[in-house]
């Protein structure tokens, strides 16, 4: 059979060698439409308008035609990629009325939890953006301690100091300047042995006046430690409620006696304890949650202090006792040993306990003239170990910050439970520091 030429499919269609082209049956095309004759019209108009007005290009950066509205950069159609793409006017629609939104699950450091994908918003090739409602939460910023208290307090509570050292005069100032708790208190005096006259022009009352006074109903002690048994009991005993700087008492059965007192007076007896709400401490706090201890060891470092004012070194180191109590629970005493010379001024009180699972705790006291106010502790855990304290920030407002959960105790914020677990702690605390007394005497 011979070969057929082959021929062209359409007008000056060159031929392709290697391949044949059947012409097209002309009867088998279709008229056109009137729907399809149209739309080619309108295509048509439409060109012709947009190269009068704007014979140029659109780009990215023209302004937006008319307000509410965006330029959106469209993609292009199947099969037409080669073609330029064409910005188009797209409106926005209108907000949606605020409904509460439900935050997204964050982890540390603001990254999102599995399965919480952030909305998209729309914006050139498909960037993501969160919802203006969820971009708070995304940012987690650090929000203030809050004091669960009323704007406007009902009454205040007027206040007396005793005592204007260090914490006393921290006292006076954080009572005299505006914050929270101290709108629901009333800086009345103080109370001192020196004669003083006025401090930051608070005046001094006597003794006698402030336990007698109506307008008094509040003591903060910040006397030396050996004499805050006799102030609580006296202030207790006239109705007053009472903050006291720790330790309570140089005695486990002598806080026994007064938190029975003040139970039965109906007031508030609140022992501070500021070293719980160091940075230090809330560090410790998050490294030991979830972990098995194995061993662990504290030293503390600083300048002699007098044993008669401030009383033996259990009780006056009682916050670091009171950091291990906090950290790793109730603790029981194995063995004390205290090396003195008086004639250098030098003492070191070695503690050793253990946890309630065996584990064992070193808690050392040195002091010395030239020694320097220090803290070194080391940890051991099965998953790890932490040696030393590194730099967590400055201690701000703890004195203020005691201050507010004193004031809550006095509007009846506490529950009994978190009154009563308070109060454990601190009556545990108390007897270790007795029974380390008693184990170093005993060997002397």
């Amino acid at each position: 059979m011979a070969a057929m030429p082959p021929t062209t499919c359409g007008q000056n269609t060159p031929a392709q060698p290697g391949r044949l082209h059947w012409p097209r049956d002309p009867s088998r095309r279709q008229a056109p439409t009137a729907h399809s004759r149209c739309q080619a019209e309108r295509r048509e108009q439409g060109r012709s308008r947009a190269a009068a007005k704007s014979p140029g290009t659109l780009t990215a950066s023209s302004a937006v035609p008319y307000p509410g509205t965006a330029l959106a950069l469209g993609p292009p159609r199947k099969g037409h990629e080669t073609r330029p793409r064409v910005l188009t006017a797209r409106q926005r629609s209108p907000p949606a009325p605020a409904s509460p939104a439900r935050p997204r699950i964050l982890r540390p450091g603001g990254q999102s939890a599995p399965g919480s994908r952030p909305r998209s918003q729309g914006g050139p090739r498909g960037a993501q953006r969160l919802r203006p409602e969820l971009e708070l939460c995304a940012q987690q910023q650090p929000l203030e301690e809050e004091t669960k208290m009323n704007a406007e307090p009902e009454r205040k509570f007027g206040v007396v100091v005793v005592g204007v050292g260090r914490a006393g005069s921290v006292r006076i100032r954080d009572l005299r300047n505006p914050h929270p708790s101290s709108a629901f208190l009333n800086l009345i005096g103080f109370v001192s042995r020196r004669e003083l006259g006025s401090v930051e022009g608070v005046p001094q009352i006597s003794l006698e006046d402030a336990l007698s006074s109506q307008e008094v109903e509040v003591a903060y002690i910040c006397s030396e430690n050996s004499s805050h048994e006799d102030y609580i009991r006296q202030f207790l005993n006239a109705g007053k409620h009472v903050l006291v700087e720790y330790p309570m008492t140089l005695s486990w059965a002598a806080a026994r006696d007064l938190w029975d007192l003040a139970e039965q007076k109906g007031r508030v007896l609140h022992e501070e304890h500021v070293e719980l709400l160091m940075e230090e401490f809330a560090f410790l706090k998050k490294e030991v949650v979830g972990k098995d201890l194995l061993k662990g060891s504290l030293l503390f470092t600083a300048g002699p202090l007098e044993q008669e004012r401030f009383g033996f070194p259990a009780f006056s180191g009682i916050s670091r006792l009171t950091w291990l109590v906090s950290l790793f629970g109730e603790l029981s005493l194995v063995s004390a040993t205290l090396e003195q010379r008086k004639e250098d001024q030098y003492m070191k009180m070695t503690v050793c306990l253990e946890t309630e699972n065996k584990r064992p705790l070193t808690w050392i006291e040195e002091k010395a003239p030239g020694l320097k106010r220090n803290r070194h502790l080391s940890f051991h855990f099965k998953s790890g170990s932490l040696e030393n304290m590194p730099n967590v920030g400055v201690n701000k407002n703890i004195f203020l910050k005691d201050q507010n959960i004193f004031v809550q105790k006095l509007l009846g914020q506490f529950s009994e439970k978190e009154l009563a677990a308070e109060k454990k702690r601190i009556l545990h605390c108390l007897w270790l520091a007795e029974e380390i007394q008693k184990h170093c005497y005993s060997k002397e």
